[in-house]
């Protein structure tokens, strides 16, 4: 069976440039609208050109900061490694990066695959921590778009898989390792290890997202591992439509530490982006130093060699036709569709502590 593993991504403009941009944040807050009652789509469409024109300099500005985002290149290494990790397990498949909002789209990417006579897609999303925003819409856009396209093709949906224990494990390693080069004892109390996550509006929270569970998961175990029993979790919100988001906010967060220095770990992220390379290396970094902390950035473990040994798990035991209830998988609650799995639907997990952020 012709078989296509598609590795969904968020996707960032490669180049600094108003004419990137502006349609990227288009069809991000296009695709969001639900989030407020637009009276017809027209007026949807509207909103959306004007939030994207009302942010889109800032974040040109950032992209010529950091010299363009890195994420395209890094994802397509990621690709690379995992299909020389699944021909290494005797599985010759392609191996495809498809994005959500830049080239190359989610629905280019099937209608080609569909055109070229793939039997069966795996739809797999690069986001660590399932939310409604990332891997749920990336799911379901690759879905309709296996369905405009008309042919039989076999699908398989991989969501949220935080806890692999590779996962934990390089994510762990990665923390441990910097900390030693920067001669960081994480169990001294004038060290803080500081988490800093991707936020997502209350709403999605409300409609079912166990996004903010996933976090607090993952963070608890990270610092279980690294033998830490007290850290700090800020979010990073994005104030665009003034929405209530998930709290604390890193704004807000970082006047709480008392420490003297902060080790950031970047948890939402399997790429450097403009979420890690200016918002937290140039504009958390100064609001933590104007406070007088000492601030340290983990960089994102996107090449480990362990990552695509991670994506490999995930994907064999559909290659290898096994019982996917045996490999741990389960039928995902985020993303409630035939096929759908995931790694999170039989954990249980603490009620919710995080608090909403009103922007």
């Amino acid at each position: 069976m012709r078989t296509a593993v598609v590795l969904l991504n968020f996707g960032e403009p490669e180049e600094p440039t108003l004419e990137a941009v502006l349609p990227f944040l288009e069809r991000i807050f296009a695709r969001n609208a639900p989030l407020e009652s637009a009276a017809t789509p027209e007026a949807a469409r509207r909103r959306a050109r004007e939030l994207a024109e009302r942010r889109a300099p800032g974040l040109v500005d950032d992209y010529a900061r950091i010299g363009g985002s890195p994420l395209g290149e890094q994802s397509r290494a990621q690709a690379g490694a995992l299909r020389a990790e699944l021909e290494r397990r005797g599985h010759e498949v392609a191996v495809i990066v498809a994005n959500q909002f830049t080239d190359p789209t989610i629905p280019a990417v099937v209608e080609r695959l569909q055109r070229d006579g793939v039997e069966r897609l795996i739809g797999l999303p690069v986001y660590p921590l399932c939310g409604r925003s990332t891997n749920v819409a990336a799911l379901e856009e690759m879905r309709e778009a296996v369905t405009a396209g008309g042919s039989a093709v076999e699908m398989h949906e991989l969501g949220g898989w935080h806890p692999h224990p590779v996962y934990l494990e390089l994510w762990g390693d990665a923390i441990d390792r910097f900390a030693g080069k920067r001669g960081l004892d994480l169990l001294d109390s004038d060290t803080e290890l500081y988490f800093s996550a991707h936020g997502t509006p209350i709403k999605y929270l409300e409609q079912g997202s166990r996004y903010d569970l996933y976090v607090e998961d993952f963070c608890r175990e990270i610092a279980r591992r690294l033998g830490v029993d007290s850290y700090a979790l800020g979010y990073q919100n994005h104030a665009n439509r003034g929405l209530a988001w998930t709290g604390p906010d890193n704004e807000q967060r970082i006047h709480e530490v008392r420490a003297a220095r902060i080790l950031v770990a970047p948890i939402s992220f399997m790429h450097e982006q403009s979420e890690t390379l200016a918002e937290l290396d140039i504009e958390f970094r100064g609001k933590a130093e104007k406070l007088g902390l000492e601030f340290h950035r983990v960089p994102v473990p996107h090449d480990d060699p362990r990552f695509a040994v991670v994506l490999a798990d995930l994907v064999t035991p559909i290659l290898d036709g096994r019982d996917l209830e045996a490999s741990g998988f389960a039928p995902c609650r985020c993303r409630r569709a035939p096929g759908a799995v995931c790694l999170n639907a039989t954990r249980a997990f603490p009620r919710r502590t995080a608090a909403s952020s009103a922007h």
